[in-house]
């Protein structure tokens, strides 16, 4: 979460109130003895090594210098210890990319590490321990007590500090409070022995206890390096499996965005598609909201995608200053690291995926290559979806009026009767609709002229009806409306406005029974039966004989071009 310009001017003017001040007074409390300024510049140096080089354990990331400030206070005091740990913040601010924008952090730290100091030194002290004590005993228990503290504290003032921010945290007693501790358990030896070597063999302490410690250090953090990439990796792979279990275009982009956004701190995430060499935003979410942005492709040429449209490669940046001058009007303002990959398909580019996040180096560089990996994933998973959306819709549709066939008609029918049986309709309504004699237009004019006059009345009735009800081609010149939620006057009233439009309108057809095709202009008319459910019937079988049975008996026999209602 953001802090507040106020919460930042706060800790500024925390900072400068407190730690200036402070310093100088625990100078006067506990001003340091004799001091061995190759040893302390040795403690020093390994400080600012061990800050730099941080490691990460199951997510929590360990800074791993509180062995080394335990023989700094051992050996001289609250004070040196606190200005060792004061330039400790140097190599963390680098560490944290902390730059002038959010400067505040480092100030926090550096409050944070002069409170530490200061109430886990102050207290050894008072309980009794002797500044450069050489007594085992006397060591290990205020050494203890001291790392004890200085970790206790640090969660205390930690904790605070996130809950007034309103930042998210995994409580008090979290995980990264769990290796923290578990941190010093294992570095207070190391911690306690260097102190006793420095004061029996001197500077070779550095070499006996801090380069292996360093080393030590360096292996680990190669091993925790190589254990994200592996769990990146096998992330990558879970979600590729995720993406080929979806069956549409829409599942499919949801669940690729929401699974990166959750595998990387993502704050804005956009794929752009590739439609005839023009570019277009197909989904666009901010902060997990989706947004609606419109730029033409000359506008995105200009931005990161046309970067990536240009050259066909995959870009990161990790700051603003790298890729403002490149534009990208449609990110917010408060962008700084970006990811953007081509999403390819057999050798051509289909679309661009664009993340970024709020943050300064957000992303690491093998991130790039897992997230090329998942676009191709994405790209192979919407290509299936795509063939098994064309298979479902033609074993649905009628190949000639483009129309739900009788197959979907059956399926439909029965799952709308169950909605109405479980009370999730109040009633279920059918319109059967036959086209007038319609053998004679095809011995008059041809059977293509016939077809004509089938797709034109397809088209007229889905423009009709929109989103109202539900058409598909029964057989022949035969065709059935399904209306949920339409009661029997409803369904009659709309029979009747088709019933009249269809009348009215004038359809073109192209005769074939010359030498060349004439084109022509018919009209038609139509009958129609109409069943009602539960009034009817509680059958979905049996409302369409109802309707079947109205159409034939209420409207054919009665001279045709009209509507009838089914009567029991």
């Amino acid at each position: 979460m953001d802090i507040s310009k106020r919460t930042q001017r706060l800790i500024w003017a925390i900072w400068v109130l407190v730690v200036p001040f402070g310093i100088y007074s625990i100078y006067q409390f506990a001003e340091p003895t004799e001091i061995n300024w190759p040893i302390l510049l040795g403690y020093a140096a390994l400080a600012i090594i061990t800050t730099y080089f941080p490691f990460k354990v199951a997510g929590t990331t360990l800074f791993l210098v509180q062995w080394i400030n335990l023989a700094i206070f051992l050996k001289y005091g609250v004070f040196v210890e606190m200005l060792v740990m004061q330039l400790a913040i140097i190599p963390l601010a680098i560490q944290l990319k902390i730059g002038l924008s959010d400067f505040y952090r480092a100030l926090f730290n550096s409050f944070m590490f002069f409170m530490v100091s200061v109430i886990s030194g102050v207290s050894v002290i008072l309980m009794g321990y002797d500044i450069g004590s050489i007594e085992l005993k006397h060591i290990l228990l205020f050494g203890f007590l001291y790392q004890i503290i200085n970790t206790f504290s640090n969660h205390v003032i930690l904790h605070l500090y996130l809950v007034l921010t309103k930042q998210e945290h995994t409580g008090f007693f979290g995980r990264d409070s769990l290796w923290d501790y578990a941190g010093l358990v294992v570095t207070f030896p190391f911690g306690f022995t260097l102190y006793l070597l420095n004061e029996y063999v001197g500077p070779v302490a550095f070499l006996l206890i801090g380069i292996p410690f360093l080393i030590i250090t360096f292996l680990v953090r190669l091993y925790s390096n190589s254990e994200r990439v592996n769990e990146d990796l096998n992330q990558a792979t879970e979600i590729g499996h995720e993406l080929a279990d979806r069956l549409s275009n829409d599942a499919i982009i949801d669940l690729f965005l929401s699974r990166i956004s959750k595998m990387l701190p993502v704050d804005y995430s956009y794929i752009i598609d590739i439609d005839q060499g023009n570019m277009y935003f197909l989904k666009s979410k901010e902060k997990d909201i989706n947004v609606e942005i419109l730029q033409t492709h000359e506008e995105l040429l200009k931005s990161i995608a046309g970067i990536v449209y240009k050259k066909d490669k995959s870009i990161l940046f990790n700051k603003q200053k790298e890729w403002r001058k490149s534009g990208s009007d449609f990110l917010p303002t408060d962008t700084e690291s970006i990811i953007s990959v081509p999403i390819s398909r057999n050798q051509k580019m289909e679309g661009i995926l664009v993340i970024a996040s709020r943050k300064k180096y957000a992303f690491e560089t093998y991130q790039l290559q897992i997230i090329s990996l998942l676009c191709s994933y994405f790209a192979v998973s919407l290509e299936k979806a795509r063939y098994v959306q064309d298979a479902v819709s033609k074993s649905e549709r009628c190949g000639l009026t483009k129309l739900y066939n009788y197959r979907y008609l059956d399926q439909q029918l029965e799952t709308n009767m169950s909605q109405l049986l479980n009370g999730e309709l109040r009633q279920l309504s059918l319109l059967m609709m036959d086209i007038d004699h319609f053998k004679a237009i095809n011995d008059t004019y041809g059977h293509q002229s016939g077809n004509d006059i089938l797709f034109g009345l397809a088209r007229l009735l889905e423009n009709e009806l929109g989103d109202a009800g539900i058409i598909a081609r029964y057989g022949g010149e035969e065709f059935v409306i399904i209306l949920p939620n339409y009661s029997k006057q409803q369904s009659l009233a709309l029979a009747e406005e088709l019933r009249e439009k269809i009348e009215t309108t004038r359809f073109e057809i192209r005769t074939d029974l010359e030498d060349e095709p004439v084109l022509s202009f018919v009209n038609i008319t139509t009958s129609i039966g109409v069943s009602t459910a539960p009034e009817d019937c509680d059958d979905a079988m049996a409302l369409i004989r109802n309707a079947d049975r109205a159409l034939y008996i209420g409207a054919k026999r009665e001279g045709r071009n009209r509507v009838a209602e089914y009567v029991k």
